[in-house]
């Protein structure tokens, strides 16, 4: 079963004093398998956002320690920023990321504030899926009154905390701490060419889900309206899924918009920020770029680079690190310092660090298939192989949808070559398996067979390995037949000058299906469970008989342009 992953992305408040941030983010690194991946402090704000990553126990463990460390470094009776806050650790969000329910989440949340309270005597509450009542749900709603006006909310039997002592004792130096069970969270500021907060509010106000508040009369100095029971109503913002605050910034000398974006799957970054440069307009102001707090999901960056080159008619397929490149530029996130997406991206943080075939330069990768080691073989050559074969028919689609007079039809262009780099991107994964894939068959012969029992479960483990070794390749092969289909439209119908590219694209792509059903046929003869191998021995034959055909579809098309 694959691991439980959950992120913990607690906020401290303290964003100016480096020993006393490293500190507080170092204990986490003293809990076995978890992983700090970002400290991102602010000085203006002065909060520091700490993001980490880990199985769920070993996560809330962290997490106790942070919010142990930061209540003893941390003095809130002496803390001033920008930002609203009324704790040491001002808010400790789980999130779930990998082979795990928002219910268990919440789960592990109650945990950790128990904790907290019991051991630690830090008043505070659960917000968002973790809150106890509806009326807490709201981070803002929870944290009304800031650390000022803790005194009076903890004595007050409607605002008694979920966890820990209702007294400001502890509460003092500590302040309170909200704990959540949350969606991921991009906190994203928009910057502006304004000094004034005044202004920044507005145009916050003019997008933020809830808006603000409804005026008699002038809306600016007009009474507030309310209904029957008396609460305010409001004008709703235009985007749904954010909160958002102005305010200025003295460590950059201009104001922004401070957004919580807390589902992007409804408002994305892109979204946000071409509605602030909307509304900023409307106000006079100009928008001169962005900020990411903390870390962002791939997607989100890659999302956003399709959208940016979609309205500039563009193909989008393209690169992951062309389209990253496009929305950095596009959305300014590199205005008020280099980003660098190796540092903010989680999927980059979190993912594998041993060495891949793939990284190496191609004289390397030469080489290394040339040395007397058996891997890289014939399976991850013809993973490769296809690679660039499909890589030039993509090549292809992209040179068609940016030639001149054929604007009309760059969606169609850059359909496929979405399609080619999806295929490429599959291709690419398989080079590292397939030699992945052998190295288990040789670890599995490592295994000791001095007894019965071990012979029983080195064979086991042998079958098991060569079984898998036998599905990679044929997962090569089924891809690099699929692939084909970009080469043979852009045979067809793509930039005639670039039809011998797809021609040598397909040639490419067939002789990685020939070399990936040698490699089926190698391994799956060691199998014993005849059935399997002969299956799909058959299905990768049939498969390379189609493929025979459409390579040649694809030559007489690209000899007839000639």
């Amino acid at each position: 079963m694959s691991k439980q992953l959950i992120e913990c992305v607690p906020n401290i408040s303290e964003g100016r004093d480096e020993q006393k941030i490293n500190a507080i983010a170092g204990v986490v690194e003293t809990v076995e398998g978890v992983r700090l991946l970002d400290i991102d402090p602010g000085k203006a704000t002065n909060r520091t956002v700490i993001t980490f990553v880990g199985e769920p126990e070993n996560v809330i463990e962290a997490a106790f320690l942070l919010i142990k460390k930061a209540s003893e470094l941390i003095d809130m009776s002496k803390h001033s920023g920008e930002h609203p806050r009324f704790g040491a650790t001002d808010v400790c969000p789980l999130v779930p990321i990998a082979n795990i329910s928002m219910e268990e989440t919440v789960e592990y949340a109650h945990k950790l504030g128990k904790r907290v309270g019991d051991e630690l005597g830090i008043p505070g509450y659960f917000y968002e899926n973790a809150a106890s009542a509806p009326e807490r749900r709201n981070l803002a709603t929870c944290r009304a009154g800031e650390y000022e006006g803790l005194p009076e909310k903890l004595t007050n039997p409607k605002w008694k905390p979920d966890f820990g002592p209702a007294e400001f004792v502890k509460a003092k130096t500590s302040g309170a701490t909200a704990i959540s069970a949350r969606d991921f969270l991009v906190a994203y500021n928009i910057n502006l060419n304004t000094t004034s907060t005044r202004r920044a509010n507005a145009i916050a106000f003019d997008i933020r889900e809830r808006g603000r508040a409804k005026r008699e009369g002038d809306s600016l100095t007009g009474k507030i309206v309310k209904d029957e029971k008396g609460n305010p109503v409001n004008i709703p913002g235009t985007l749904k899924e954010v909160k958002g605050i102005g305010w200025y910034i003295e460590e950059y000398g201009i104001a922004q918009l401070s957004l919580n974006l807390t589902n992007i799957s409804i408002t994305p970054m892109h979204i946000a920020f071409d509605e602030a440069v909307k509304k900023a307009q409307e106000r006079g102001i100009r928008v001169t770029g962005s900020e990411l707090v903390g870390l962002v999901p791939l997607n989100a960056l890659l999302d956003a680079g399709r959208y940016f080159l979609r309205k500039q008619e563009r193909s989008v397929g393209v690169s992951d690190e062309e389209l990253i490149k496009i929305a950095i530029k596009s959305m300014g996130l590199d205005d008020l310092k280099p980003f660098n997406p190796r540092e903010r991206v989680i999927e980059y943080l979190i993912e594998d660090k041993a060495p891949r075939l793939i990284n190496m330069n191609l004289k390397a990768f030469a080489d290394e298939t040339a040395s007397e080691s058996p891997a890289p073989g014939g399976g991850s050559i013809s993973a490769y192989v296809g690679a660039l074969g499909v890589s030039l028919g993509t090549m292809v689609a992209n040179l068609s949808a940016h030639k001149r007079g054929w604007d009309d039809r760059w969606e169609v262009f850059s359909t496929w070559a979405e399609k080619g780099m999806a295929y490429q991107k599959q291709l690419i994964h398989l080079v590292d398996e397939d030699t992945s894939a052998f190295n288990k068959i040789m670890d599995a012969f490592g295994l000791p067979k001095g007894t019965d029992e071990e012979k029983a479960e080195r064979k086991a483990a042998i079958q098991e390995a060569t079984k898998y070794a036998t599905e990679i390749p044929f997962k090569v092969l089924e891809t690099c037949y699929n692939s084909m289909e970009v080469m043979k439209a852009m045979a067809e119908t793509g930039n005639p000058n670039s039809v011998t590219d797809a021609g040598v694209g397909a040639l490419c792509a067939r002789a990685a299906v020939r070399g990936a059903l040698l490699n089926v046929k190698i391994n799956a003869s060691g199998l014993e469970d005849k059935a399997f191998a002969s299956d799909i021995v058959s299905k990768g034959e049939a498969l390379a008989e189609k493929a025979f055909s459409l390579e040649n579809e694809i030559m007489k098309e690209v000899e007839s342009k000639l």
